[in-house]
């Protein structure tokens, strides 16, 4: 998924300090640059990790550091931990003092990215005459089945709520074109951050984000190489401005939290610290269509781990899980995709692969529910799961009795349930020009080559659309609905508004349309897959509490 394009402005390299950036107890480290060779490191040799202590413990975890031959190069008290250059992270990690031990490197990849299907063509791939704007709608609304089946709708939810400018929406992805026409007037390019450095190769030697096009391979903080983080964005608050769609929540301001690189991996360190920052400048709602690898799911003890892959997947667990609570303490919703193996996360059996970074390191393995994929198993994130246009759980997405909270529109391609056909079953959302020009998705002239892509022209300027499919796609309905909910019902705070997650969730809950299992439960999809939905319809683990409702949302009263 590597695209590595010029575009953009982002915060100068003298910007002042960002508040949840730890701070330094050596020397003045940037904690947001990687080790060399991306800090994967073998055995023995020195590599960058991340020592999470317990409670009271950071002067013990600093003595077995420093006595394993270890150098502090900084700390973060809110999430308790160190990072430490050390070829012995296996001795640090036997210490009482440490719960776990995981390498500064890239941990993670995007949740829905890129999910390609099949479809009939339409030759320009521009917009339909008869898609023009009707009844105050935007020119391409009528693409957008999503918006109608949760009621995001010029008569439904806009015409009651469309969130506020108060409201700060963070988009933890791979960046967010704050350029691009649909995004640009609701993109807050001041507190937008990038907490990620590219890496031209993994450790070893392969492609992994292609060549930097940035000193330092730092993008700016309104870019995106990818294309993903866009998409979601637009999904959640695009604005109603005449152009393209319209998101859930066309009124918000957009925080692009970028923990992603070009090639859709997520550092640890960096996911810390784009939850941390979230919380310290009062961001309210944060959307995270990702997981945390390289383990797809995390196990805290699992015997056919060495020493230094469980204490890996426990510092993963751990870390992750006081980031949440921090941002949560700070009135931070979070939402997440669930997931795109098709898999009951509750039940797992095998694991075939993890670690997934470098490539070729996998290997095969047996998990049980004590093992988690992170963040969508973690306390206190709302884990989304997708449906296609007939109201059918898209047979891609995970799912769970106790994993799904909500279920939202993801896109099916193949779900034959209404008059939609091909691409149009999928997800319409801004894409970046410059993207699709390096993906070959676009001709000499700008033209789509294919009907994955829409280009709308207006008053001389032309905009481009992606059709998507993924819980990635899900998650940001999910989001914008909450945005809403906090435009409505949020006190003044930090940031500009400020509502407790836990009242948030309840609403979202409250409002959603409760939808049962299928009959029979025992559900065999087109692909040969079976999948088991359990649960009543009020709580199940195809749909969690319902399908999210914009409109029912917007009206109501607590």
């Amino acid at each position: 998924m590597s695209v590595a394009l010029l575009g953009g402005l982002g915060a100068p390299s003298s910007a002042p300090v960002i508040p949840g950036v730890p701070v330094a107890l050596t020397s003045p480290v940037a904690l947001d640059t990687p080790s060399p060779s991306g800090s994967a490191t073998a055995a023995g040799q020195a590599g960058d990790y991340l020592v999470f202590y317990v409670d009271g413990g950071r002067a013990a975890a600093q003595r077995a550091a420093e006595a394993a031959g270890g150098t502090v190069r900084a700390h973060d008290d809110r999430l308790g931990y160190l990072l430490v250059r050390t070829s012995a992270s296996e001795r640090i990690g036997a210490d009482p003092a440490v719960v776990g031990v995981a390498r500064d490197r890239p941990i993670g990849r995007t949740a829905g990215a890129g999910r390609t299907s099949p479809g009939a063509t339409r030759p320009d791939g521009a917009a339909r005459a008869g898609e023009r704007r009707a009844g105050g709608a935007e020119p391409l609304a009528g693409r957008q089945w999503d918006m109608k089946m949760i009621g995001a709708t010029p008569t439904g939810s806009y015409a009651k709520a469309r969130g506020s400018h108060k409201v700060l929406v963070g988009v933890m992805d791979t960046g967010v074109d704050g350029r691009h026409p649909d995004i640009a007037p609701n993109f807050n390019r001041a507190l937008s951050r990038n907490f990620v450095t590219d890496q031209p190769t993994d450790p070893n030697g392969r492609k992994l984000d292609g060549p930097c096009e940035y000193q330092g391979c730092k993008d700016p903080a309104d870019v995106d190489d990818d294309g993903h983080g866009t998409h979601v964005a637009s999904t959640i608050g695009s604005p109603i401005n005449g152009i393209g769609v319209a998101g859930v929540a066309p009124d918000v301001s957009l925080v692009n939290l970028r923990a992603g690189t070009d090639s859709g991996f997520f550092f640890l360190k960096p996911t810390l610290d784009a939850l941390e920052y979230a919380a310290d400048i009062g961001v309210d709602v944060v959307n995270m269509s990702f997981y945390v690898d390289p383990w797809t799911f995390n196990c805290p003890d699992n015997p056919g781990d060495t020493p230094a892959e469980r204490s890996e997947q426990r510092a993963i667990l751990e870390g992750m899980r006081r980031a949440v609570n921090y941002a949560r303490s700070h009135g931070v919703t979070l939402i997440t995709a669930i997931g795109n193996a098709g898999g009951d996360l509750g039940k797992p059996k095998t694991d075939t692969s993890s670690p997934d970074f470098p490539k070729g390191s996998e290997k095969n393995r047996s998990v049980d529910n004590s093992c988690r994929n992170v963040p969508a198993e973690l306390d206190g994130v709302i884990s989304v799961s997708a449906v296609g246009p007939s109201g059918r759980k898209a047979p891609y997405s995970d799912y769970g009795t106790e994993q799904t909270d909500i279920a939202a529109p993801g896109g099916d391609v193949f779900d034959g349930g209404t008059a939609l056909r091909g691409k149009d079953r999928e997800i319409l959302a801004a894409a970046p020009e410059h993207v699709l020009r390096a993906q070959g998705r676009l001709d000499a002239k700008g033209m789509p080559k294919d009907n994955s892509v829409i280009r709308e022209c207006h008053a001389g300027k032309c905009a481009y659309y992606q059709y998507m499919e993924g819980t990635s796609m899900a998650a940001p309905h999910v989001t914008g609905v909450a945005a809403l909910i906090v435009g409505r019902f949020g006190k003044p705070g930090p940031g500009g508004l400020q509502m407790d997650p836990a009242e948030v969730e309840r609403l979202l809950y409250a409002t959603a349309t409760p939808k049962g299992c299928p009959s029979p439960r025992t559900y065999r999809y087109g692909t040969g897959e079976t999948q088991v939905c359990e649960g009543p319809a009020s709580r199940n683990g195809f749909f969690g509490h319902g399908l999210v409702d914009a409109a029912r949302a917007a009206t109501v009263t607590r």
